[in-house]
């Protein structure tokens, strides 16, 4: 991809991209940390006993869906299916059982996705926030390839799309603050505290993301993955209030408070955000962490209730219309 682009971002020292603010470097207890924790600390159940609750997603429906509103599913871990201005959108699409460089190890999917690939229609965009395997996934890009018309991601993320086939016409790379208008929509990438690789010789060799998308309607935020940072009170200054806010609550854990929000820190972000609906992704789809299954939505619960804030949880595969937003269920209760 452009080489010169990555040079010349603020983000990018030279050597790797780095956040708005160092992060402490993991020193050589980090990984006898980590396993003693699996082994040890590991809270259960880390998986559903039960089947989580999936609505299948069919064809017709998202054939039928109401003209010039907005739209949403949830598929799964932090992939969204958005019908917004008339067209369809994913947002980090993950359809693989495993999120891993093998597909017979590595984090295991809880449910199936709502639908297929095969079952979806034209795609007018792919929205990506990273390159981590549970939000880049390679087999779902090269499926989808012939389905979408553009793919948008942070700088860096293409190459990985050019090397599984996708043409470098339909890659459109962002830094932090840059913005396209797609039809009505206009999107931007926004900064997020994380970090980004796939193998052993690629740390933050791409940069990472959070995203807003505005409409004519509706103003939506999307976290990707993110510690909490200061930039979320710059965010909402500068693009919000947000209608909708899809905000990381899950894999969360004490050896890595920089990259991953804590429940608490999850609305606090929401707060910061000038967000109006919280609804949390990257959970109850892959186990990521020591926390049980259920911890992060029934911790977001307790804390948005302490902010009065508006939460919603919706079943994998259910729709919502941002213009008639349902009330709260909690679900996951029945399966705890």
């Amino acid at each position: 991809m452009n080489k010169d682009r990555i040079l010349k971002s603020a983000q990018y020292d030279g050597e790797k991209f780095v956040n708005a603010t160092p992060m402490p470097q993991q020193g050589l207890s980090f990984f006898p940390k980590m396993i003693r924790q699996q082994m040890f600390e590991k809270m259960q159940p880390s998986a559903p006993k039960l089947p989580i609750p999936v609505q299948t997603i069919t064809p017709e429906q998202l054939a039928n869906l109401p003209a010039n509103e907005t739209v949403f599913f949830k598929l799964g871990h932090s992939s969204l299916l958005l019908w917004i201005e008339n067209e369809f959108w994913l947002i980090d699409p993950v359809f693989s059982d495993r999120v891993s460089p093998f597909s017979f190890m590595g984090p295991k999917r809880f449910h199936p996705t709502p639908l297929s690939i095969a079952d979806l229609p034209d795609i007018k965009g792919v929205i990506l926030s990273h390159n981590h395997y549970d939000h880049l996934d390679e087999a779902a890009i090269k499926a989808l390839n012939a389905k979408v018309e553009n793919f948008y991601m942070p700088l860096g993320v293409g190459a990985s799309l050019v090397q599984w086939g996708v043409s470098i016409d339909h890659i459109h790379e962002f830094d932090w603050y840059e913005s396209v208008d797609v039809g009505a929509l206009t999107l931007t990438a926004t900064p997020s505290q994380h970090f980004s690789g796939r193998g052993l010789s690629d740390r933050n060799q791409s940069l990472w993301a959070s995203w807003v998308i505005k409409s004519s309607q509706h103003n939506i935020y999307f976290s990707g993955d993110s510690g909490y940072f200061s930039g979320f009170k710059d965010i909402g200054t500068q693009y919000g209030p947000f209608d909708i806010s899809f905000m990381e609550t899950g894999a969360y854990n004490t050896l890595w408070p920089d990259v991953h929000m804590m429940p608490q820190q999850t609305v606090q972000a929401f707060i910061d955000l000038k967000g109006s609906v919280l609804v949390p992704i990257h959970n109850s789809t892959f186990d990521l962490s020591v926390h049980a299954w259920f911890d992060p939505l029934e911790q977001v619960l307790k804390y948005s209730n302490e902010k009065n804030i508006k939460l919603l949880v919706p079943k994998m595969g259910d729709p919502v219309n941002l213009n008639a937003i349902p009330e709260l269920k909690t679900w996951w209760q029945e399966l705890m």
